[in-house]
């Protein structure tokens, strides 16, 4: 943890939602960096994530994307969840490939906000992912 973050800086938000994101953090991911908006994460395929067609299976991807997208829009405060969100699979990805999401926020308006996210493969386009968020406040509550 970086002294940003530790001190409730840049991506402080971000940081301890990722480190109490137990299934994320299961799969391997790891945030590199979050903050004004923005994330990237990482994380490397696994035999355990292939589907029957012996690629990444497409949930494991959105997963990855949606990490992004969660660390982006929390890297500010208040509690931020998804509202709703999409994904394009352009390229498939396989055992052994390490992906990089990367989140953007494009723009909030009142407690909602759009982020799109790109996860390549090296500098290959593997999805493209668009999230919308709803500051929650406290959990449960909308």
């Amino acid at each position: 943890m970086t002294a940003d973050q530790a001190t409730g800086g840049p991506g402080g938000p971000a940081q301890a939602m990722f480190a109490a994101d137990r299934a994320s953090r299961g799969l391997g991911i790891e945030l590199v960096r979050a903050g004004d908006g923005g994330a990237v994460v990482r994380m490397t395929v696994t035999g355990a994530m292939l589907n029957g067609h012996g690629i990444a299976h497409g949930g494991y991807v959105f997963l990855l994307a949606d990490t992004a997208f969660a660390c982006a829009c929390n890297s500010r405060g208040p509690v931020t969840v998804a509202a709703g969100a999409d994904i394009t699979f352009v390229a498939p990805a396989r055992e052994g490939d390490v992906l990089e999401a990367v989140a953007a926020e494009r723009v909030r308006y009142g407690r909602s906000g759009i982020y799109d996210v790109t996860v390549r493969r090296g500098e290959q386009v593997v999805a493209e992912f668009r999230g919308r968020s709803r500051a929650a406040g406290r959990l449960g509550t909308a």
